[in-house]
């Protein structure tokens, strides 16, 4: 009875151990997989899952701007969401991962590809709303000064 006991509580033990073992291999979401999730909130119209794919700065981001037009930060979240609401398919490539950071290529309403920016915030891959918007206004500043350095010659 012993003996039985004992392999009982044996097998009892190894399965918790292999369960716990096979739980844990699962890989974490992917910058890929980050997108995937958002683009179902954005179709579910679902804000709070929205902003948890969003990065804290993106979100402190849009809190100013729901704070300068005297609307909830809900609606802002619901309104920029990086792709058209009419973009029936989402074609994306080049998915790049150095470190903590990452980028995917996701095509727009004109046929060409945006880069979307991903940062990799306590263990999680979110959406880095801020550095796209940095970069659009780098390119902004650079198409400027372009003109104005075509027009002065």
């Amino acid at each position: 009875f012993k003996e039985m006991r004992f392999y009982q509580i044996f097998l009892i033990l190894f399965l918790a151990f292999w369960l716990t073992a096979c739980a844990s291999t699962k890989e974490p979401p992917t910058p890929f997989d980050t997108l995937q999730t958002y683009t179902q909130a954005i179709k579910k119209k679902d804000a709070a899952k929205m902003k948890a794919l969003l990065t804290k700065e993106s979100i402190k981001m849009s809190e100013e701007q729901a704070k300068a037009q005297n609307v909830s930060l809900d609606e802002i979240i619901l309104r920029e969401t990086l792709f058209s609401p009419d973009q029936k398919v989402l074609k994306f490539r080049n998915e790049k991962i150095e470190g903590d950071y990452a980028t995917i290529e996701v095509e727009n309403n004109f046929g060409g590809f945006d880069r979307i920016p991903f940062v990799k915030e306590d263990g999680i891959w979110k959406i880095a709303k801020d550095k796209l918007a940095d970069e659009m206004n780098k390119q902004v500043e650079e198409d400027i000064k372009r003109q104005q350095e075509e027009m002065n010659q």
